[in-house]
């Protein structure tokens, strides 16, 4: 299941996207290109200029295979508008793909991509903990809620709120759900920040696989929200959950009903919203449909969503812009059974990006969709040049799904127990328990499947 306003590692076929090449050579450095003055991959010398400051750190979690990192990077911490709040804060990148990120992760475990952290340097506390895109308005609030809590000056709701942020900065998503929740409550109808706690709550429950809640959480705190990019991404949030309902509860055929009802409102309004998370609506709204058995309807929906994402494509001002793109229209052409459809942009992000695995990678998962086996070998060698950490280990998977498809079961075999190997090099929050077991079934199939 992939969520709207985040990625999820464990999730479907090349879900995500890149901005950049993750390449083992490329060293720590202030990042230019955007807004903001980013220190790249060095948590010690952040930590250190920030306590040297005074000031509190931020921290962007993020991964090249996620669109909406992504997302965030080419469209919305490139705005110029931002550079004015360089000065708040110490600003910090982490790419969770590179293996020397690993102690950054045990300290502070992401679940979804992108997170952002406001920490206390001091005692390297979590004061606020975000996960999902965010537009430069929502960012400017999160700032301000991050002072607020650096300062310990929240009062009321607020200070509801920044509890609730600290407790889900401490991976307390029950505890933090219930604070979040109990601020919703009694904050004032027209509170500013009812928004960004909502997400901030369905996330928490999420996170706490609360997803009846949640589902439930959103459907009742929608109609106390103005229309806006939280309105969606609670909407989206709320959809998500409700698909995970197990299908026996009663009532949640009506529930996904009418949070359906709320996706389908969120693209019908004009909303200041990335498209990245229009786009996560379309995905969740095509997930209901096959969720119910709707071939034909999620087709359609389908149809519609590419070429939304052609149309935003087309308009992108860069290769790296465009190419947020490209995981979802793979997947719109997926379920539209015509793979063919995302090549030829996938294959052209391939040429413009030439140092990001994520082009080859993808294009090995397609290539064998349609029986181009040699090709596929080929982009998922091409892949395996430039790809590092957890996400190596999904190349690999896929490449010996291809060994599979060309009758090589001893190359597949080989293969999976290299993928196994480097896993072991990994620290377990980058070769997820999940991933490592899901590698180990398919290396059992395929040796039981082994000719003797």
């Amino acid at each position: 299941m992939r969520l709207p306003i985040f990625c999820l590692l464990a999730v479907g076929v090349w879900g995500c996207a890149t901005e950049r090449s993750a390449s083992v050579s490329e060293p720590p450095a202030v990042h230019a290109s955007g807004a903001l003055p980013f220190i790249e991959n060095d948590y010690p010398r952040a930590l250190a200029e920030a306590r040297a400051r005074g000031l509190p750190l931020f921290v962007d979690t993020w991964a090249p295979w996620c669109h909406t990192c992504r997302s965030m990077r080419a469209y919305v911490f490139t705005d110029p508008a931002l550079a004015r709040h360089a000065s708040r804060f110490v600003w910090l990148e982490v790419d969770t793909d590179l293996p020397s990120s690993a102690a950054f992760l045990e300290k502070y475990p992401v679940e979804f991509w992108p997170t952002f952290f406001i920490l206390e340097p001091k005692e390297e506390k979590a004061l606020v903990r975000f996960a999902g895109s965010a537009t430069v308005a929502q960012l400017e609030k999160l700032f301000e809620d991050g002072e607020r809590a650096y300062r310990g000056a929240a009062q009321g709701p607020e200070a509801l709120l920044a509890r609730g942020d600290a407790l889900y900065g401490e991976g307390k998503s029950a505890e933090a759900a219930d604070v979040l929740a109990q601020a919703l409550a009694e904050a004032p109808a027209d509170w500013s920040r009812r928004g960004r706690a909502l997400e901030s709550l369905l996330v928490a429950q999420h996170g706490a696989k609360r997803h009846e809640a949640c589902a439930r959480a959103a459907l009742a705190e929608l109609p106390r929200v103005p229309p806006s990019a939280s309105w969606a991404n609670a909407a989206g949030l709320g959809l998500s959950c409700a698909l995970q309902v197990p299908p026996e509860t009663p009532g949640v055929k009506e529930l996904i009903s009418a949070l359906e009802e709320k996706g389908r409102q969120a693209l019908s309004l004009d909303l200041a919203m990335p498209a990245d998370d229009r786009s996560g609506v379309y995905e969740l709204l095509v997930e209901a449909r096959t969720h119910a058995g709707d071939e034909a309807g999620a087709k359609a929906l389908a149809g519609q969503w590419l070429s939304f994402l052609e149309g935003e494509a087309a308009r992108a001002p860069t290769p790296d812009a465009r190419s947020v793109f490209d995981s979802h229209r793979m997947s719109a052409a997926l379920v539209l059974g015509d793979p063919m459809r995302a090549v030829p942009a996938i294959e052209q992000s391939e040429r413009d990006l030439p140092n990001d695995y994520n082009p080859p990678a993808r294009l090995a998962n397609l290539y064998r969709r349609l029986n181009r086996l040699d090709d596929a070998l080929a982009a998922s060698t091409r892949a395996l040049t430039k790809v590092q950490g957890g996400r190596r280990l999904r190349v690999l998977s896929e490449r010996a799904e291809i060994h599979l498809a060309r009758g090589e079961r001893d190359q597949a075999a080989r293969t999976l127990e290299e993928a196994l190997a480097y896993a072991k090099s990994l620290s377990s929050v980058q070769a997820s328990p999940r991933m490592v077991a899901s590698l180990e079934k398919k290396l059992a199939e395929v040796k039981g499947q082994r000719a003797p």
